[in-house]
C-alpha cells in the first residue's frame, strides 16, 4: 500500500498589527474561529475541533509560546499519521529594523497542490487582516 507523501508548505504574510493584538487570533478557539475555520471548539481534554464545511478535524496545541507561535498537531487518522502527524504552525515574527510584523505559516499535510494551498492561505490571512484591521 502506498503511503501518502506529506509536504511542508511555508509562506510569510505581512500584517499591520501588534504582536499582542495578533497572538489571540492564532492561539485561542474564539480568535481562530474569526478567520481560520468556520467554527473552533476546545474540549475539556484540550482537543481543538476545527470545522470547515461541516467537516470536523481534531488537533491539539502541540507547542506554543505566548506572543510568538502556536503549533497545532492533527490527531492521527491512520497508522502513518501516528508516525508522521500533520500539523500547522502560525508564527509571529517582527523585523527589528522596520518593526514590520509577519505571520509565518507552516502547513505540513498530504495536500499536494501547493498553488491551491497558497491561494487558500492567502484568503485566510486576508480575512485575518480584515479582523485585526491590518
Amino acid at each position: 500500500m502506498a503511503t501518502a507523501t506529506k509536504n511542508l508548505f511555508t509562506s510569510d504574510f505581512e500584517i499591520h498589527a501588534s504582536v499582542k493584538m495578533l497572538y489571540p487570533y492564532i492561539q485561542t478557539a474564539s480568535g481562530l474561529a474569526e478567520w481560520f475555520a468556520d467554527n473552533v471548539n476546545i474540549s475539556p481534554e484540550k482537543v481543538y475541533t476545527f470545522e470547515w464545511d461541516n467537516e470536523h478535524h481534531n488537533a491539539v496545541l502541540a507547542a506554543h509560546r505566548t506572543n510568538h507561535f502556536a503549533r497545532f498537531e492533527y490527531l492521527p487518522e491512520s497508522k502513518e499519521d501516528e508516525k508522521d502527524p500533520s500539523y500547522f504552525e502560525l508564527r509571529i515574527e517582527v523585523n527589528e529594523f522596520t518593526q514590520t510584523t509577519f505571520l509565518k505559516v507552516s502547513d505540513y499535510s498530504d495536500f499536494d497542490d501547493l498553488e491551491e494551498l497558497q491561494a487558500l492561505w492567502n484568503s485566510l490571512v486576508d480575512k485575518l487582516k480584515e479582523v485585526v484591521g491590518g
